[in-house]
């Protein structure tokens, strides 16, 4: 077993301004036009088109992709918000390594399938540059009122669906600023210049939607009185609560919830001004941990360690994203879980990992032999958990919250989307298609 340091290594301005602004620029510059025409004609404008299939809020991709190549790219646009509001976040944060473009057939042939992601960007981007008349027109008012509770994928879809329809609006979220997953919780280098904010304003253009920011559920409303003072209730609520590691020493200076710190950083106006270890370990295989390790590198912690209990082909991340990490500098050890944290005047000094293995009942298991390793910081990202205490009255299942297809809930008024239901996804371009799809099913019960 390796010797922990009592030294603790937590600081900020590692690095000149310069490197900074570096680390965390676009990490997927936009095409230009002429780089989007060539692309673009790369494109076999398939029949049945698999990167259609593939794409979960189903865009079509040949469609945008030929008014691209026709030099159209605000039509492109409008095809693309036609399904997906979102397209231009969904253009920068989508796994799109293991949707649309895995799907494609060029990747099936060549390795190299079409820039489906930027293309999509390049279209999207040139539409709300351009400042152009909102794409969809709001119908005539229906009379019907509809709360959402929560401002970030999920609702914000949902809202813009039924504002489309004529239906009035109010979003009912717990922070002080909208966005939700992609405000809060996305790496800093996939979403800059305040791209979150900005595709917000542009749903709310529609008209009809109103936000009420720092009212939470259960604290500052209930599900009883929405569902009694509205005609419909839409649940985007994410999941607010992190799992812990369950070892001693959890509450120690420097062991930190990845999703906070994601969230801090998104936030923060002078990156210099935080504060990050010289030697970080992540626990965890997700994209929550990828970026936590990524952004700790660019913040300029010289050792970054991501430990995952299980393989590489087990790890919710995709290969792109763990090669990206690898490429920053990230190292990635397979087959370790937390057995202990190692703590020194309170802070965290180390963490110890036992190697681990399958079973011949296919059950992971500890091996005995363990390996400690220095930590001026320890970020905790193995998954986020439901809070059931203010959603009571409503089927749950595992303590998310149970729907059918339509994204209906057991009870009559209430919808729900996003990774709060079960079966639900942390990705922006899910959460999108649930609340499309709620949105159409409020659409449908309240005009009978």
């Amino acid at each position: 077993m390796t010797t922990v340091s009592d030294a603790s290594d937590v600081k900020s301005r590692r690095l000149s301004d310069a490197d900074y602004a570096d680390n965390f620029s676009d990490v997927h510059p936009p095409l230009t036009p002429h780089e989007a025409l060539v692309e673009a004609d790369r494109c076999y404008f398939c029949y049945d088109a698999p990167c259609m299939t593939a794409c979960p809020t189903s865009i079509d991709i040949p469609m945008f992709i030929r008014k691209i190549q026709a030099g159209n790219p605000v039509g492109s646009a409008k095809t693309i918000f036609d399904e997906n509001i979102m397209g231009g976040m969904c253009a920068r944060v989508c796994p799109t390594e293991t949707l649309c473009e895995e799907a494609c057939v060029r990747e099936a042939a060549e390795g190299k399938p079409v820039k489906i992601g930027l293309l999509q960007r390049h279209a999207t981007d040139t539409f709300m540059e351009r400042e152009q008349p909102h794409p969809f027109e709001r119908a005539a008012p229906t009379g019907k009122k509809v709360a959402v509770v929560g401002a970030g994928p999920a609702g914000l879809s949902c809202a813009h669906g039924l504002a489309v329809h004529g239906h009035d609006v109010t979003v009912f979220e717990a922070r002080e600023k909208s966005g939700g997953l992609n405000e809060f919780g996305i790496a800093a280098y996939k979403t800059t210049n305040d791209f979150a904010q900005d595709e917000v304003d542009f749903i709310l253009q529609i008209g009809g939607i109103t936000i009420e920011h720092g009212k939470a559920l259960g604290r500052d409303v209930t599900l009883d009185q929405l569902a009694a003072d509205y005609d419909a209730v839409f649940l985007g609520l994410g999941l607010p609560g992190v799992n812990a590691l369950g070892l001693e020493g959890e509450n120690a200076r420097g062991v930190i919830d990845a999703v906070d710190f994601i969230g801090v950083l998104r936030q923060s106006e002078d990156l210099s001004a935080l504060e990050v270890g010289r030697r970080v370990v992540v626990i965890g295989g997700g994209m929550t941990a990828i970026d936590a390790a990524i952004q700790s590198k660019l913040l300029g912690a010289e050792e970054v360690t991501i430990a995952y209990r299980r393989g590489q082909e087990h790890m919710n991340a995709s290969l792109y994203e763990q090669e990206l990490a690898q490429t920053n500098g990230v190292v990635i050890r397979h087959w370790m879980m937390p057995k202990a944290l190692e703590v020194s005047d309170g802070a965290v000094s180390g963490v110890t990992l036992e190697k681990t293995m399958l079973n011949g009942d296919g059950k992971l298991a500890g091996t005995g032999e363990e390996v400690t390793l220095q930590a001026d910081q320890v970020f905790k990202a193995i998954g986020q958990t439901p809070d059931a205490g203010p959603i009571s009255g409503i089927d749950l299942e595992k303590g998310r919250i149970r729907t059918d297809d339509h994204r209906r809930t057991s009870h009559a008024k209430i919808w729900a989307g996003g990774d709060c239901i079960a079966g639900g996804e942390d990705l922006t371009v899910v959460s999108v298609e649930d609340g499309k799809i709620a949105a159409r099913s409020i659409h449908q019960a309240l005009m009978g």
